[in-house]
């Protein structure tokens, strides 16, 4: 029993020297869930990110005593919240931001089992389903689904949530979904946190909107080229407007003050011929009148 013991604490200072060896080496450390990941989904995971991460499954009180032992007892205590549970311990330089963009990429969608809960509403399109009338009408209806029977086919007649985002699905469910091949359960690893030198980011610190962000930068760059425009500020793009706009006013310009121009001459000439028509035809109106 004694040496049991001995054995054991052996083991556990030998992977708490493990840990701190490997935080050592790596700046970041990520806490995933591997709650309800499948280990053919781990293995895939772990094939992808073997060039920029470490990844391994550690007790969570020995990473939590690794952290205090390096005098990173701040750090222990917030990382606590996010050490509960089975967790998969991601050690890397990779920029935390783009590891979650990855981990995000790499989950799939899969069929719902009993007991699991739904990652997003679940939505029924109305349409033809596909099989024919039985049994499966009545549990079509049993989980809320209205059908009717057109051309030989169970229809579901209009667009139908069978289950909000967070609840339990349940074995009924499930079957007719599978049934329908509809997959709404999403899998994968997910980044609970990840510390970073001293900082905590928490999944919701580390989940990016590409698209918001695109949609920003643009619309901050429109904004910075007006400006620079209007307040005739030469920068790299905005020079060429810059210079357009210079030749139009003094285009402009000199065609008011009537400059002889090579770029001026042709809508000098247009001009004068316009008003020597006028001139003309206020003269034959004149002489018309008079007599």
């Amino acid at each position: 029993m004694l040496v049991q013991m001995r054995s054991t604490l052996l083991e556990k200072s030998e992977k708490i020297d493990e840990i701190k060896a490997l935080m050592k080496r790596y700046r970041i450390l990520g806490v995933a869930n591997l709650h309800k990941v499948r280990a053919t989904q781990l293995q895939e995971i772990r094939r992808k990110m073997e060039e920029i991460a470490y990844l391994k499954v550690y007790k969570n009180t020995l990473v939590e005593r690794a952290l205090r032992d390096l005098g990173e007892n701040e750090c222990a205590e917030k990382l606590k919240e996010f050490m509960q549970g089975s967790n998969l311990y991601i050690f890397t330089n990779y920029n935390p931001f783009k590891l979650a963009l990855l981990m995000e990429k790499s989950k799939v969608k899969a069929s719902a089992k009993a007991g699991d809960i739904a990652t997003e509403d679940i939505v029924v399109q109305a349409g033809n389903t596909g099989l024919p009338p039985g049994p499966i009408i009545s549990q079509l209806n049993a989980v809320g689904i209205p059908t009717r029977i057109e051309s030989g086919s169970v229809w579901v007649s209009r667009e139908t949530v069978v289950a909000k985002k967070g609840t339990v699905i349940n074995e009924s469910l499930a079957s007719v979904l599978s049934k329908l091949g509809i997959k709404p359960i999403e899998l994968g690893l997910s980044l609970k946190a990840a510390y970073d030198e001293g900082t905590v980011l928490a999944e919701s610190d580390l989940q990016l909107d590409i698209e918001e962000y695109k949609k920003n930068i643009g619309e901050a760059y429109v904004q910075a080229l007006n400006l620079a425009v209007n307040a005739a500020y030469p920068t790299h793009e905005a020079v060429i407007i810059l210079l357009s706009k210079a030749v139009s006013e003094a285009r402009n310009l000199a065609i008011n003050a009537g400059v002889f121009l090579p770029e001026t001459l042709p809508e000098l000439i247009r001009r004068a011929h316009i008003e020597a028509l006028t001139l003309e035809a206020k003269v034959q109106e004149k002489g018309q009148a008079s007599s």
